[in-house]
């Protein structure tokens, strides 16, 4: 499971999702809201937040499905760039 900090993170790029609703794993992200800009936005945020930077196979659309794949998908990231 994620930590707090990402689902903070995501929480503002989707508006569609109540304050007190919970964020399920497999939670379309574009059902709550996250459009091309907001992925864009989101994207800037993670890298800046987890000292990171998305390589090309990580930007894919896919990687912004849900939070769970967004998610591993920034877990894959941070552990391919601090080895």
């Amino acid at each position: 499971m994620w930590d707090d900090q990402f689902e903070a993170l995501l929480r503002q790029y989707l508006p569609f999702i109540e304050a007190d609703e919970k964020l399920a794993s497999d939670s379309p992200l574009r059902d709550f809201g996250l459009d091309s800009l907001g992925t864009v936005e989101l994207l800037a945020a993670l890298e800046s937040t987890y000292d990171v930077r998305f390589t090309d196979d990580a930007l894919a659309l896919e990687s912004f499905e849900t939070p769970a794949v967004l998610w591993s998908t920034l877990a894959s990231v941070r552990t391919a760039q601090h080895v």
